[in-house]
C-alpha cells in the first residue's frame, strides 16, 4: 500500500515536472519571438555604461552634490567658514536643503523610510530584535525611498517632455536654416547645450534691405532661452517699425536690457545690414566674436574687429560713445560668418578648443563657394573635432554668402 503512494505520488511529481520545463521551454520560445525581450531589456539597462561614459557621468554627479553641498551650508550658515561648523550641523542643512526639495507627502514618506532604516539598526543594538515589528523596519525603509524615486522619475519625464515641447517652440521660433533673397544665400546651424537655450540667430527682410542679427545671452537653460525670446519679439518690432541701423538698433536694446537694475543679464550681439542693390553692408559689435569676412577678389580672410560693449554692461549714453558702426564692401562671391562662443570653445576628448584658427582656415578655403557649403563644412568640422563628448555650451553659427551674377554664355 504505502509503495504504491509512493509510486503514485512519484509519478504524480514527474507528470508536474515535465509540465512546468515544458511552460518554461515555451515561455522562452514565446520570448524570443517577441518584440521586446530579456535581452532587448538588458541591452537598453547597460547602455552607455562605458568606463569612460560612467566616468563622466559619476563626475558630474559628483560636483553636483559637492555644488549642493556648499550651498546648503553657506544658505543656513551664512558668514560662516564651512570648517567652523559643527559636522552634525553641517549634515542637517545638507538634510534640510534635500528635503525642501520634496512635496509635503514625500517629505512624510522620506522621514518614516530614514526613522525605520536607522531604527532596525537600534534595535540591533539594544538587542530588540524579537519584536515583531522589527522585521518590517528594512522593508519599509526601502519601500518608502523606491516610491519617493519613482514619483521623481515620473515628474522628470513629465518636464523632459515639457521641456521638449519648449524646444520645439524656440526652433519654430528662429529663422529656417536656409534663406535666400535677391542678392544674399544665408544658412544658418543651431544646436544647444540643454533642451533649450539663449543663442539667438535671425534673418529679417525689410523694403530696404535686410538685417541679420546673431547674439548670446548669458547663462544657459530656460532662464536664458526665455530672454532670447523676449529679446526677438523686441528686435522684430523694432526694425519693422524704425528700420534702424546696427547701432540705432543696440542702443535701443540696451534700454530695455537695462530697465530693470535688478537683472544682471547681459547679452553680446551682431548686426549686419544689407541694403538692396548694394556691394556693402553696416555693421555693429556688442561684445560678441569677432566675425570673419572671405573677400574672394583678394581669395584671403579678415576680421570684422569693430569696439562695442555687451548690451546690458553699461548705460546707453556711455554705450552711445563706445560702440562702432562700420561699412564694409561685400562684392559677388564674398562670405561672412557670424558664430556664437559655444563653436569656438567647444573642446574635444583631450580638453582641447576648436579655436577661432580653424574657422578661419575653413572660410579661407571654402569661402567662395555656396553658403550651404560652407555651413556644412563647419558642422562637419566641429562634429569630427569633438567626438563623442557634449557641447558645454549653445553652439550657433550663420553663414552669408554674396551671389555671384549668372554668366551669360554669347552666341
Amino acid at each position: 500500500m504505502a509503495g504504491n503512494q509512493c509510486k503514485n505520488f512519484s509519478s504524480h511529481f514527474s507528470y508536474r515536472l515535465e509540465n512546468i520545463i515544458r511552460q518554461f521551454s515555451m515561455a522562452l520560445k514565446n520570448e524570443t519571438k517577441s518584440t521586446y525581450s530579456t535581452k532587448a531589456f538588458y541591452e537598453e539597462y547597460v547602455s552607455g555604461m562605458n568606463s569612460r561614459q560612467l566616468g563622466k557621468e559619476f563626475q558630474s554627479d559628483s560636483e553636483r552634490i559637492k555644488q549642493l553641498y556648499f550651498d546648503a551650508v553657506e544658505e543656513l550658515n551664512p558668514n560662516t567658514p564651512a570648517e567652523q561648523i559643527p559636522v552634525f550641523q553641517r549634515l542637517l542643512s545638507v538634510l534640510s536643503a534635500l528635503t525642501k526639495r520634496l512635496n509635503p507627502v514625500r517629505r512624510l514618506l522620506f522621514g518614516i523610510s530614514v526613522v525605520s532604516f536607522l531604527a532596525h539598526y537600534l534595535f540591533v543594538l539594544l538587542g530588540l530584535t524579537g519584536f515583531i515589528i522589527y522585521p518590517l523596519l528594512l522593508p519599509l525603509s526601502f519601500t518608502g525611498i523606491l516610491l519617493i524615486l519613482l514619483v521623481e522619475l515620473l515628474e522628470k519625464s513629465d518636464a523632459q517632455k515639457e521641456l521638449d515641447f519648449a524646444r520645439d517652440i524656440q526652433l519654430s521660433l528662429l529663422p529656417p536654416s536656409s534663406v535666400h533673397t535677391q542678392q544674399l544665400e544665408i544658412q544658418s546651424f543651431a544646436a544647444t547645450a540643454l533642451e533649450v537655450g539663449g543663442d539667438y540667430v535671425d534673418v529679417i527682410n525689410t523694403n530696404s534691405g535686410t538685417y541679420i542679427i546673431i547674439a548670446d545671452v548669458s547663462g544657459k537653460g530656460m532662464s536664458a532661452a526665455l530672454y532670447m525670446v523676449r529679446m526677438q519679439a523686441l528686435v522684430h518690432l523694432l526694425i519693422k517699425k524704425l528700420e534702424p541701423s546696427p547701432k540705432e538698433l543696440f542702443l535701443e536694446l540696451n534700454n530695455y536690457v537695462k530697465s530693470n537694475k535688478r537683472d544682471k543679464t547681459f547679452v553680446t550681439a551682431c548686426a549686419a545690414f544689407f541694403p538692396h542693390g548694394e556691394n556693402y553692408f553696416q555693421f555693429a559689435r556688442a561684445g560678441h566674436n569677432i566675425p570673419i569676412v572671405y573677400n574672394k577678389k583678394h581669395d584671403t580672410t579678415f576680421k570684422l574687429n569693430t569696439e562695442g560693449f555687451a548690451l546690458g554692461m553699461t548705460p546707453t549714453k556711455t554705450l552711445k560713445n563706445q560702440l562702432e558702426e562700420k561699412k564694409y564692401q561685400f562684392e559677388p562671391g564674398d562670405s561672412l560668418l557670424l558664430y556664437t562662443d559655444g563653436l569656438i570653445e567647444a573642446r574635444n576628448e583631450q580638453n582641447e578648443e576648436y579655436g577661432e584658427d580653424r574657422l578661419d582656415g575653413i572660410l579661407s578655403i571654402y569661402g567662395s563657394l555656396h553658403a550651404k557649403t560652407i555651413t556644412q563644412k563647419i558642422q562637419s568640422s566641429i562634429e569630427l573635432f569633438i567626438g563623442g563628448e557634449k557641447p558645454v555650451d549653445d553652439i550657433t553659427f550663420t553663414t552669408i554668402h554674396k551671389i555671384e551674377p549668372a554668366k551669360q554664355i554669347s552666341e
